[in-house]
């Protein structure tokens, strides 16, 4: 994936997952240091696009809310007899699509205490 790839996939799915997920207008966005995320085309669709961003410094702790669901993807994947990259495809999409807008929701609300976690520790290892 590229950048302009990454950007298609917020312009597709940003706003209705904030939605989906009632986070209303007053959410943060939070993304890691990936070259795709840093650059400039995306960082100009998010200045207008975003009310407010978490900016991650460069060796800063993995904290993105999204590792524990690709994790859950992963087991759920792992289970299933995989035999070509179609069968693949379809049990990721299947797995994505049983994880619950409330299981994201309170990974995303779990944010201030991860940060906590995080200052407590001096950017030490946690527990997430």
């Amino acid at each position: 994936m590229n950048k302009f790839g990454y950007l298609k996939i917020l312009q597709s799915n940003l706003h209705p997952s904030v939605q989906k997920l009632g986070l209303g207008s007053n959410f943060v966005f939070q993304q890691d240091n990936d070259p795709k995320h840093t650059a400039k085309i995306v960082k100009e669709w998010l200045l207008y696009r975003t009310p407010k961003q978490l900016h991650s410094p460069p060796q800063s702790p993995n904290l993105n809310p999204i590792e524990h669901l690709w994790e859950e993807v992963d087991r759920r994947v792992r289970q299933q007899a995989i035999t070509s990259k179609e069968t693949l495809r379809k049990a990721i999409e299947h797995a994505w699509a049983q994880i619950s807008p409330e299981k994201t929701r309170i990974l995303v609300m779990s944010m201030p205490n991860r940060m906590q976690t995080v200052i407590a520790s001096k950017g030490g290892p946690t527990k997430y």
